[in-house]
């Protein structure tokens, strides 16, 4: 059974990470952006207060985000395991989620820190050319990045529950880095 959470800067390769070790568990991958596009798909409740907040380009508000991630881990597939991606984003997140994983009985095993340096963040999201890819706007979710969730490293740390991984590799070491830690 594999359940773990992945933390790391934007642009660090958590999705592209989470995806390939959630497919070598098979367990399912969760990110917060595909909770809320299926929750907002499928009608639910929760994904109608979710589509409202969406379409007026606002934040979806941490307990509804919280309402969602309850929802979508007590889904048949998650019983084998789950990895979650993109949540929590900080440490009122954390705690509820604790709180949450006891409740249903599905303790995190661990929480996988992918730790990469500031100059190679900058130099991936520029390689990827998006719009929202300027130098400065990288900065500054990165600055935000610092401010919110890289607290979450302390958090996870306290409990022992965090392990971290030199994503300053190439893509194939840091997934191989990742599958001994879990599968070996």
């Amino acid at each position: 059974m594999t359940r773990l959470i992945f933390l790391g800067p934007p642009g660090a390769g958590k999705g592209t990470q989470a995806l390939l070790l959630a497919k070598d568990c098979e367990v399912p991958h969760i990110s917060t952006g595909d909770i809320l596009r299926s929750a907002v798909a499928a009608g639910s409740e929760l994904g109608q207060k979710a589509e409202q907040y969406m379409s007026a380009g606002e934040l979806v508000p941490d307990d509804l985000i919280l309402d969602l991630i309850q929802e979508r881990l007590a889904q048949e597939d998650t019983q084998k395991g789950w990895l979650l991606d993109g949540f929590p984003r900080n440490v009122p997140q954390a705690e509820f989620l604790q709180k949450l994983l006891e409740q249903i009985e599905q303790p995190v095993d661990f929480v996988v820190n992918l730790d990469v340096e500031d100059d190679v963040i900058v130099a991936r999201l520029l390689q990827r050319g998006r719009d929202d890819d300027e130098e400065s706007v990288i900065l500054n979710r990165l600055e935000v990045y610092r401010q919110q969730t890289e607290p979450l490293i302390d958090f996870y740390r306290s409990r022992q529950q965090l392990v971290s991984v030199d994503g300053n590799q190439t893509m194939d070491v840091v997934h191989a880095d990742l599958k001994r830690l879990v599968i070996e």
